[in-house]
């Protein structure tokens, strides 16, 4: 053991094989004593157990990153995502920066309740770009927005949670109260609604419908495939979503959120609806269930490798018959001119 580390051991495992500096000892023993009293992990930590620390601990803005810095160190230290570097406990550590972070949240959500929900396409931008700014007021990144999947994404006790891709961090929306849900879960949930229809009926035309004369749309349990699709895509003028996933870009995100908060999003014009003639009762036509091949994919990539396997060669075929086309064409130049 050195003089200036000291390896930590303990007979719960927690903090077992720890380095420590010297000048951390402290600081890392209050925040483990209090992870022990609270019933939390010391390590990994979740940001808001660390968050909570602070809250509970005042101390010096000095001393509290301080503390901050013992428990990146220990947690870096194990392979862990430092807890210190999310959004909230950064808020935690910079009144100025928790203000004028609160002052934009609340101006985002506010934008976003204003938003459309119903309508051809109104609703349709309104529900997505409702959960774009929903989720900016979290704190999160546009780059880090722009890689949410769907299955990134669930509610917990009335609380939005979104988990990034990029070391786990999670971003939270509770309820303003302790009884009742965020407002956060409603916009979430109703573009979820979208993107489950689109999953029972991938046709732009009854999206259209039914944004206009809107009825419930079963949201079950996302599949592998659905949970690694974007949560945010691209949308056209027209309404339309990509063929493919793909998600956004974060210079569009920026743009978006930017439009909004200046008040330069101008309005859609509401868009016709084009009869499918399926059936005139909109509602007849969302209870006719469709059963899916799940061998489908499967099924395609095998077509496809039997298809490059028996059409291997098949260009020098082709040589072959343009070489010969060529020599009969000489050939019958050769009878033109003596003839």
């Amino acid at each position: 053991m050195s003089s200036s580390t000291e390896r930590l051991d303990d007979s719960s495992g927690t903090t077992a094989g720890l380095r420590i500096p010297a000048r951390y000892r402290h600081d890392w023993a209050l925040f483990a004593d209090w992870c022990t009293a609270t019933d939390q992990h010391p390590l990994p930590a979740a940001p808001e157990a660390l968050a909570l620390f602070l809250r509970e601990h005042p101390a010096a803005p000095a001393t509290q990153r301080r503390r901050v810095s013992a428990i990146n160190t220990a947690h870096t230290d194990q392979g862990h995502p430092a807890p210190g570097r999310s959004e909230t406990v950064r808020r935690r550590l910079d009144a100025a920066r928790a203000a004028r972070h609160g002052r934009l949240a609340q101006l985002l959500l506010h934008k976003a309740a204003e938003l459309p929900v119903i309508g051809w396409p109104g609703g349709l931008f309104g529900r997505r770009d409702g959960l774009l700014l929903t989720l900016t007021a979290t704190g999160m990144s546009f780059a880090q927005l722009t890689r949410l999947r769907r299955g990134d994404l669930h509610v917990d006790a009335g609380t939005l949670v979104a988990t990034t891709t990029d070391g786990g961090k999670r971003f939270r929306l509770p309820p303003e109260s302790a009884a009742g849900e965020s407002a956060a879960v409603g916009v979430y949930y109703r573009w979820a609604e979208i993107l489950a229809f689109l999953d029972q009926y991938p046709n732009t035309d009854l999206l259209a419908q039914h944004l206009t004369d809107p009825v419930e749309v079963a949201q079950g349990v996302l599949t592998d495939r659905q949970a690694r699709q974007p949560l945010l895509s691209p949308i056209d003028r027209w309404g339309h979503l990509p063929l493919m996933p793909q998600s956004m870009t974060a210079q569009s995100v920026a743009s978006i959120v930017r439009d909004h908060l200046s008040g330069r999003v101008r309005a859609r014009t509401p868009l016709p609806l084009r009869k499918q003639g399926v059936s005139e009762d909109a509602h007849v036509r969302l209870d006719t269930e469709i059963h899916l091949d799940p061998n489908y994919y499967e099924r395609g990539i095998a077509a496809r490798r039997h298809a490059q396997h028996d059409l291997n060669g098949l260009a020098d075929v082709f040589d072959e018959i343009e070489a010969r086309a060529d020599l009969l064409l000489g050939e019958l130049r050769g009878v033109l001119e003596g003839l």
